[in-house]
């Protein structure tokens, strides 16, 4: 059975774009694997190594993306904003600080840049959830109560 991954159209964007990046680079590192040959005994050169390693990472990634985008599903925007559900915006408050999340699948999420996975404690706490509704977010720190201001 194949994963199937949610995605919202950002992050299919997102894709697609880093996946032309990595098809473009194909020929310069067919290129530096040339050159690299040309310089004698492959067995201790390093600069063939190198360019196989870049080679094989590049490869993998490519791999990886182009399984993503074809098992993808796109996360639509939520209708009513009456829960929180997959591709939700949600502002919490607590003691006067703020917090605002998107709720995303697992391959866009990026909690530095406030996109949260759905299956992440802090995603899982929020779903299903209203606007006025208290949530208690545990992180390793401590457990934090915050009331859910807004959802778009």
């Amino acid at each position: 059975m194949k994963k199937l991954f949610r995605l919202t159209q950002a992050g299919v964007n997102e894709l697609k774009s880093e996946l032309e990046t990595l098809i473009a680079k194909r020929a310069g590192i067919a290129d530096a694997i040339k050159t690299a040959r040309e310089l004698g005994d492959l067995a201790e050169n390093a600069e063939y190594q190198s360019a196989r390693a870049e080679q094989d990472r590049n490869e993998t990634r490519i791999v990886d993306i182009e399984n993503i985008l074809q098992n993808a599903e796109i996360i639509k925007k939520p209708r009513g904003d009456s829960k929180v559900q997959l591709g939700s915006v949600v502002k919490l408050k607590s003691d006067g600080k703020t917090k605002e999340f998107q709720v995303v699948g697992t391959v866009e999420a990026d909690p530095l840049s406030g996109k949260i996975s759905d299956e992440s404690p802090i995603g899982q706490a929020l779903l299903g959830k209203n606007v006025g509704d208290t949530v208690e977010i545990a992180t390793p720190a401590d457990t934090s109560t915050y009331k859910i201001v807004s959802i778009g």
